[in-house]
């Protein structure tokens, strides 16, 4: 797996970590010129299979219909994505809800363009999963008391969804050890028992179980039903300066998120340019859901939990978050 993928997410989701994944300033003018009639437009993305549509969308053709040409930077996570594009260094980024709930709850001016990535909302076939090696004795997520959780970043959505499942299990979240790991070296560490369970999404997943592991609760799904997972960003400065920009992002991500939904076997394919995932293993991820509307009351769910878990200074505005 690609060593990119621990220049993930999550920071927050897939995200906790605090500097961007590109390098060099953003000139605003150059990044928002035409070539003939094409705005080039920067975003930070993740490289897991989540932002799969993205890649897909560029390579139909359907940003260009629509205007735009995407250069894609990789990066840890959300949180680490959310002051490049606060910053100017990108124009759009990718970032799981929580990380998004907790800037916005923190005055950071973002705002949410369109969904990204969703749960698929069926317990023991999402795209998240919280694991444990093949001949570890833990069943449940109850058992995780006393134990070495991996989350590939801590105070976030991976947080909270571990939390939720050993409570749903009749545990105690207070009483598990939940450390920070990077989600592509979580096989490794679990299988030489460094971790005794990992909060993982594709590929991490897949690779564990191919390794026999076990999953032991669907953390994403326990959640909310059909968790919207993650959203496409900008900030409300470049909202406002270019709204027809926005408006030609949004459309073209919502297209090649339904087209997504339904080629998957293009999907796979698409992943290979960006990621190091043996075939194999590609062939036994499960793909998140990926609808082009977010699910509201997935993310108020969400933002209970996150307060309930202390992520927040004061309740986020979900009114002035989402579109």
């Amino acid at each position: 797996m690609r060593r990119l993928l621990s220049g993930l997410a999550a920071g927050v989701l897939l995200l906790a970590a605090t500097a961007c994944g590109s390098s060099g300033d953003l000139d605003t003018s150059n990044a928002n010129g035409s070539s003939d009639g094409v705005t080039t437009v920067k975003v930070g993305v993740i490289p897991i299979l989540d932002v799969a549509p993205l890649y897909l969308g560029q390579k139909k053709g359907f940003y260009e219909q629509h205007g735009l040409k995407l250069t894609m930077t990789t990066a840890q996570g959300g949180a680490a994505i959310v002051p490049g594009v606060v910053s100017g260094q990108f124009q759009f980024g990718f970032s799981n809800m929580t990380s998004l709930m907790i800037a916005q709850s923190n005055d950071v001016p973002v705002k949410a363009v369109v969904n990204g990535a969703s749960s698929t909302g069926v317990a023991g076939k999402d795209f998240g999963a919280l694991m444990v090696r093949k001949d570890s004795p833990i069943r449940s997520a109850k058992e995780l008391e006393g134990k070495k959780v991996a989350l590939n970043t801590l105070k976030n959505i991976n947080e909270t969804a571990v939390r939720e499942s050993v409570l749903k299990a009749g545990g105690d979240p207070d009483k598990v050890r939940m450390v920070e790991l990077a989600f592509d070296q979580m096989p490794a560490a679990l299988e030489q028992g460094r971790i005794d369970a990992a909060m993982v999404v594709e590929p991490a997943r897949a690779v564990i179980a191919a390794q026999g592991g076990r999953e032991i609760a669907s953390s994403l799904v326990d959640v909310a039903d059909d968790l919207t997972v993650a959203m496409y960003f900008t900030s409300t400065q470049y909202q406002k300066q270019h709204p027809d920009v926005v408006e030609k992002f949004r459309k073209a991500t919502a297209q090649s998120l339904a087209y997504a939904d339904d080629h998957p076997d293009e999907v796979r394919q698409i992943v290979t340019t960006y990621t190091k995932i043996p075939r194999d293993v590609l062939e036994r991820t499960t793909f998140p859901k990926w609808p082009a509307e977010p699910n509201r009351a997935s993310i108020e769910k969400l933002a209970e939990l996150g307060e309930r878990d202390g992520l927040f200074k004061k309740a986020p505005d979900l009114d002035a978050l989402l579109p």
